[in-house]
């Protein structure tokens, strides 16, 4: 439902994977909330089972991305956002379904914490150019899209 709602969005994957983080990769990703009161019941609930991680690309994906999302407060997010991803699928504050940078910079530092062979760099020098130009393909096999025709476009 929510890979669903990325691609109605029209939101371009430029790489995802699922994985199960282990309780200390959970605590370094969410170190800037140690100390807070949900801190343990978040770091709990990001190690209990499979997460499913994004690189989306988009003009002004963060911003967008966010709004898709709605508000972190679920019981807000259904009230102000009802159609938004947590409105729709969000249960608790803490288990609210997404997680999203808030930041171009923030994203930099999640991208290298779930894709740390992934060079974004290089996405932007060969990769990017290359879905402007189109045409873009989805590949529901990988899950990506990749730029249609040319060699080398969808690792």
């Amino acid at each position: 439902a929510i890979h669903q709602q990325i691609l109605s969005h029209r939101f371009l994957i430029v790489r995802t994977r699922e994985l199960w983080w282990r309780k200390e990769d959970c605590c370094r990703f969410y170190q800037e909330h140690e100390g807070r009161f949900f801190y343990q019941r978040l770091v709990e609930f990001m190690a209990s089972g499979p997460i499913r991680a994004y690189i989306l690309a988009h003009e002004d994906a963060v911003q967008l991305w966010r709004t898709l999302m709605g508000p972190t407060r679920v019981f807000r997010a259904r009230h102000v956002a009802p159609d938004s991803i947590r409105g729709r699928f969000g249960l608790t504050d803490t288990r609210n379904t997404t997680h999203g940078s808030d930041s171009a910079a923030s994203a930099s530092r999640e991208i290298a914490a779930f894709f740390p062979e992934f060079s974004q760099q290089r996405w932007y020098e060969e990769e990017e150019p290359r879905l402007r130009l189109g045409p873009v393909l989805y590949s529901p096999e990988g899950g990506v899209h990749c730029a249609a025709g040319l060699p080398g476009s969808a690792r």
